[in-house]
Parts: C-alpha cells; sequence; structure tokens
C-alpha cells in the first residue's frame, strides 16, 4: 500500500480540497483544508488527476477545529464539520463563484452575500437505511454500506427525540425510514419498501406513520401529512412529496424571490418543478395568470390543497420538458426549482423559445446551474445577480437563486 504525502491548495466542490502529487496531477482529499498537509492513500489514480483517502494531518491549519459528531468522515452525510461555521459559508460562496466562471464562462459573476443558516438542529426531514440488524444508519461515504449512527446533530430536536426510540429489526423487507417534522413537532414516520404489501407494525410514539411501496402511499396510523408553516402560511406535505428541508432558509427563500421579482397583476408566470406549491402559493397573490407544472402526483395533490383559494392558478401535472415546449402562453416570468441535475434540454430550449423578460432559477447544485447559465447566456440572457443560501450547513451542497433578464 503506497502513501503520498501532499500539501493542499484550495477548496473545491464537493467537500474536497485540492492539492498536487509529486508528479504534478491533481488530487482531491475529503476532510483536508488549505495549508494543510496530509498523508493521502490514492483511492482513484487516474492519468490526469488523483483522488486520496485522508489518513493523517501531518501539518493541521490553524483554523482546524473538532468535529462535534463521532461518525464524521465515516457516515457521509457531513463534508465541513472540521471548519468553522463562518468559513464554510466562505467556502461556498467561493465555490459558486469559481463554479459560474469556470463551467459557466461567465467573468466576474454578481455573486450577493451567502445567508447563514442555524448551523445545527436544521432539517425537518432525515431519512436513514437500515443495518441488517435493524439499525438505523447513514451509508459510509463512498459506498453502499450502511454504517449504524448513534447520533446525528443535522435533524430537529423533535426528530432526535424520536429516532433512537425506533427498532426495524423485526421488518427486514424496509428498504429506508424517514421521519419528517411538522408545525409543533408533528411527526411523521415514512416507511419504505418495495413489497406491495405495508408492513406490520408496532409503535407506542405519538406520531402518524405512512407506507410507501410500489401501490403508492398508505397511511397506517395517523395523518397522510404534516403541516409545515411559513410566513404564516401553512403547507400539507404528504410522505411521498418533497419539500425544503430547512424551514427557516425557506422561509428566507420566499421573500427573496418575492423582492426581486417584477411582479404586477398583468403579470403571466410559469412555476416549473412546483411541487407542493411553496412558491406559487407567494406568487399568486400578485399575478395575473400562475402556470404551474409538478410531475409528482402526490405533490400536485398537495398543490391543490395548497392553493385551492386561487381561481387563476393552472396545474400541469407532467414533466416540465413535456409541458413547457408546447405551452400557450406567452409568460414575462419564469421560475425554474429543478432537480439536482438541472433543467433537461428541452426545457431549457423551450425557456429560451418562450423568452420571458426575467427567469429566476432556484438551483441545489453550482455545477448544473454553471451550465444551464451557459447556455442561457449564449441565448440572450445575462445573469443580473445571484444569492447563495445555506440550506444545508456542515455539507458542500450550495443552494442559490439567481436571476436572468433577457437581453434588449
Amino acid at each position: 500500500m503506497t502513501f503520498e504525502e501532499v500539501t493542499l491548495d484550495t477548496h473545491v466542490y464537493g467537500g474536497e480540497a485540492l492539492g498536487r502529487l509529486a508528479d504534478g496531477r491533481a488530487v482531491f482529499v475529503p476532510y483536508a483544508l488549505p495549508g494543510e498537509m496530509a498523508r493521502i492513500r490514492l483511492t482513484d489514480d487516474k492519468p490526469r488527476y488523483a483522488r486520496g483517502k485522508l489518513i493523517e494531518i501531518v501539518t493541521p491549519s490553524p483554523e482546524r477545529i473538532a468535529p462535534r459528531c463521532p461518525h464524521f468522515t465515516q457516515c457521509g452525510g457531513c463534508h465541513y464539520q472540521h471548519i468553522p461555521y463562518e468559513t464554510q459559508l466562505q467556502i461556498k460562496t467561493d465555490v459558486l463563484r469559481d463554479q459560474l466562471e469556470r463551467i459557466g464562462k461567465l467573468n466576474n459573476p454578481p455573486v450577493r452575500p451567502i445567508v447563514p443558516s442555524q448551523p445545527w438542529n436544521y432539517r425537518n426531514h432525515v431519512q436513514f437505511h437500515i443495518t441488517p440488524e435493524g439499525e438505523l444508519g447513514y451509508q459510509a461515504g463512498g459506498s453502499n454500506t450502511t454504517l449504524p449512527i448513534r447520533e446525528c446533530h443535522l435533524p430537529t430536536e423533535a426528530i432526535n427525540q424520536v429516532w433512537p426510540l425506533l427498532d426495524m429489526e423485526a421488518i427486514p423487507s424496509l428498504e429506508r425510514v424517514s421521519l419528517r417534522g411538522g408545525m409543533n413537532d408533528d411527526l411523521m414516520l415514512i416507511l419504505e419498501s418495495n413489497e406491495p404489501e405495508p408492513v406490520e407494525l408496532e409503535i407506542d410514539l405519538p406520531l402518524s406513520v405512512a407506507y410507501l411501496g410500489p401501490g403508492g402511499a398508505l397511511v397506517l396510523a395517523g395523518d397522510d401529512h404534516v403541516i409545515i408553516e411559513i410566513q404564516q402560511r401553512l403547507f400539507r406535505v404528504s410522505a411521498g412529496s418533497f419539500f425544503q428541508v430547512n424551514t427557516p432558509m425557506a422561509e428566507q427563500m420566499v421573500a427573496h424571490v418575492l423582492e426581486n421579482l417584477p411582479l404586477t397583476p398583468q403579470t403571466t408566470l410559469v412555476d416549473a418543478y412546483c411541487g407542493v406549491g411553496l412558491f406559487s402559493a407567494f406568487l399568486a397573490p400578485h399575478v395575473g395568470r400562475l402556470i404551474s407544472i409538478e410531475d409528482s402526483p402526490d405533490a400536485c395533490e398537495d398543490f391543490e390543497v395548497n392553493l385551492d383559494e386561487f381561481d387563476h392558478v393552472e396545474l400541469y401535472e407532467a414533466p416540465v420538458e413535456d409541458v413547457l415546449p408546447t405551452l400557450d402562453a406567452h409568460p414575462q416570468i419564469i421560475v425554474v426549482d429543478p432537480p439536482r441535475s438541472g433543467l433537461a434540454r428541452p426545457a431549457l430550449d423551450a425557456i429560451l423559445s418562450l423568452g420571458p423578460d426575467v427567469l429566476a432559477y432556484i438551483s441545489c447544485d453550482p455545477a448544473t446551474l454553471a451550465r444551464d447559465g451557459k447556455r442561457l447566456s449564449n441565448g440572450g440572457y445575462q445573469l443580473q445577480q445571484i444569492t447563495p443560501f445555506d440550506l444545508f450547513p456542515q455539507t458542500y451542497h450550495i443552494e442559490s437563486i439567481s436571476f436572468w433578464t433577457a437581453a434588449k
């Protein structure tokens, strides 16, 4: 087994630090800091680059701090617990700018200050894998092995009080177990399996229980949803629906979108990848026509409840890339909140064809945002501003909201 000593130079997207091997190749090392000399074992040895497993910090950075969690570096969920929170924010800002410049070919992108979060206990939804012994855990970094855990500092306190009490040993067919929190610390336990018949479960805890199988969601106890409050507005969120995991930051994102879009009673607006209607619900009162698009049946059912009061809202239950190219409308504004993979090419081409005055792009991956940003720029759109939001402290993930305008 061969070990290398390397000095790290800079942070890169993915939670790694970049250094150079003796032969000049770039090497990417997780859990290391710029300025540190580290002893590593190469795990991915390519002709042009390599990846290394951190074995020992020979010369630590003065910024290095002790991680809060004993599972750090093992479970794969956190990447930055060894870094002070203020430095994490700066890293994410720098990484976002680098991705826009290097991948997006955008010169001097107008990146605004990052909006910080509470650093711990912020997740309203957490998903566990299950060991063969029925213990809850997370997948170990870089593998499919489930690591049983004793503690986690990312879920809300309400979730953290419940998950250690769960014993899944008697239910070998389960694939995953999730807990989602709502108002007043209401909780929903979500059991996921490929078996068509729901599991038999006895839990003496005050929570709702839902089973997600091949036939969809079945309620085993309590309600089929939780209620999440955003800026005094209540949102129904069912077991199979997506919702932002950081509730206080979702509120700030909504406020940011409202502050920066030119909304009028004459505006036609498209909200693509609308989910349960988080942004649609706040945009609807300010526009004349709102067209929302979502392909998740569960999310669409929640959307119809959450926006039932509005008569000028249309909902298409289909993939965005199928709806936008055939849309019979001339929207002045389009809002997109795509998955990590970014905009599908037909969806982006349709946006350029529709030609909105303003595009608001809510992104959870700066690399795919930069790729799409390059296409938008080549298609005649200019990036006016972009603000990162730290929805996922202690991890490398970066949420952002950018506003693009059509060239006049």
